[in-house]
């Protein structure tokens, strides 16, 4: 009977959360979800009562080490805000716009969407700033060439979520590291063996349909000069990426790599771009007002009017701000786990679940899958990352894998399926900024629909598995 008790809490946030997309949309993060979360928490400490096994001083210290555990990928989410907002505003994401943009080839179109797309979701970090703003100008461009909605966004988004998987900027990517207890690029260079291959075959269908296609040429010249009008744009500017890559590739601790990121952005913004700093700022130019406006853009909302719907989109940022509601979602869903792994619901569950986990191609799938079925359960990438790792550190550890196994997995499985699910809320935010109905870009979204088939793949072939040895 307690085996399926533990259920009852899991049901109830399903449920509960169900409630929240459908009530609030694409809204339901800024604190429906988080209420939610602290409901079922409230829920399984009930369950757990009902069992016998609740002990508050145990829940306390349980919740308190979870919510403790996490707050590296909570410091280092902030300094992805203050790079979203420098990164943009200091014209250092626009240039690249500018110049990659110039390079795309009818033919070549969808292949060279996805590459820049990818370039720019692993400079930035995130896979919603790449399709809010490059993505939007690669899907007026791809329409004016003739090509189908379905077939621009899927190009979009596989280009999107493959950098936004590799960028030790992505909150997806340090979440994933941080709850499972694995190095931020240890995970990162493991994640290659798997993201790299899925995304050469996508790149192959892309290719081989876009010389199948028949398409007339443009250039999008309009957009371009909207750009031009409104940032300095210098090939000066692409020294800050570079440097943020040479310091990558040294192995910098990643707090030190974004904080040092950030940091040239706001400097380069105050000299590259001071007319749009001053209005930011609400002053008449001077260093007064260069102070003020980049204060602004690391930490706090940005929007300009600058005449171009698309630049407005471009432009608009949250800095640190923005992150708060994530880092609420991560506290709550600390405290579920906490209570889930304190009152032991967790592991009923789990002995329930790994009767049918054998090998390791087995375990891999069973996490893939559990981080697909919390996406279309939960409807949040962020949910399904850390109660994936929360139901499986356990047995990975246990069954002497290393860490970073688990941490590749959920995010294999858990976050480039995401924007699959149409009441997801990745879903939701990229179906509707690209104007695309998610089911009708599902089918050329190969790099997401793949990167599960790959990983049991790679798992079942035993490529780079091994046990009882440290990262």
């Amino acid at each position: 009977m307690k085996p399926l008790l533990s259920f009852i809490p899991f049901i109830a946030l399903i449920a509960l959360i169900a409630v929240c997309v459908s009530v609030f949309g694409t809204d339901a993060l800024d604190g429906a979800t988080q209420v939610s979360l602290l409901i079922a928490s409230a829920i399984c400490v009930f369950v757990g009562y009902l069992m016998g096994r609740v002990e508050w001083e145990s829940l306390e210290r349980e919740m308190t080490a979870k919510i403790a555990s996490c707050m590296p990928s909570i410091i280092i989410l902030l300094l992805i805000g203050a790079i979203g907002g420098t990164w943009m505003v200091s014209g250092i994401v626009p240039t690249m716009i500018y110049y990659g943009v110039q390079v795309l080839r009818p033919e070549w179109f969808l292949v060279s969407s996805s590459l820049f797309c990818a370039l720019v979701s692993v400079m930035v970090g995130s896979s919603w700033t790449t399709v809010a703003t490059i993505g939007v100008a690669l899907m007026g461009i791809g329409r004016a060439l003739g090509f189908d909605d379905g077939w621009v966004a899927g190009s979009i988004i596989t280009g999107a979520y493959f950098g936004d998987k590799l960028s030790p900027l992505s909150d997806t990517t340090v979440l994933a590291s941080s709850v499972s207890g694995t190095p931020l690029f240890t995970h990162i260079r493991y994640m290659m063996r798997t993201t790299i291959p899925t995304f050469c075959v996508s790149l192959l269908i892309f290719a081989v349909a876009g010389l199948l296609m028949d398409v007339a040429e443009s250039e999008g010249v309009g957009f371009l000069d909207d750009l031009h009008q409104t940032f300095l744009i210098s090939p000066w500017l692409l020294l800050v990426p570079v440097f943020t890559g040479v310091m990558i590739a040294r192995r910098w601790p990643a707090m030190v790599v974004l904080f040092l990121a950030a940091l040239m952005a706001a400097v380069v913004a105050g000299v590259f771009q001071p007319a749009l700093i001053a209005q930011i700022a609400g002053r008449e130019q001077g260093l007064l007002a260069s102070y003020e406006g980049v204060m602004k853009v690391i930490y706090a909302s940005t929007q300009l009017e600058t005449g171009s719907e698309m630049l407005d989109k471009l432009i608009h940022t949250n800095g640190m701000a923005g992150m708060m509601p994530t880092v609420w979602l991560i506290i709550c869903a600390q405290v579920f786990g906490g209570v889930v792994t304190a009152t032991g619901v967790l592991r009923d569950m789990m002995t329930l679940l790994l009767r049918f986990v054998r090998g390791t191609a087995s375990l891999v799938a069973s996490t893939a899958f559990t981080g697909i079925f919390c996406n279309i359960a939960l409807a949040d990438q962020f949910l399904s990352i850390i109660l994936t790792s929360s139901v499986f550190q356990d047995i990975y550890r246990e069954r002497g894998y290393e860490s970073r196994l688990l941490s590749r997995t959920c995010e294999d499985g858990a976050t480039v399926t995401s924007v699959l699910v149409p009441w997801n809320t990745c879903g939701l935010v990229q179906s509707t900024v690209l104007g695309v109905a998610t089911l009708a870009y599902l089918p050329y979204c190969f790099f997401n629909l793949l990167s599960p088939v790959t990983s049991v793949v790679v798992a079942a072939a035993g490529w780079g598995i091994r046990r009882n040895k440290e990262n």
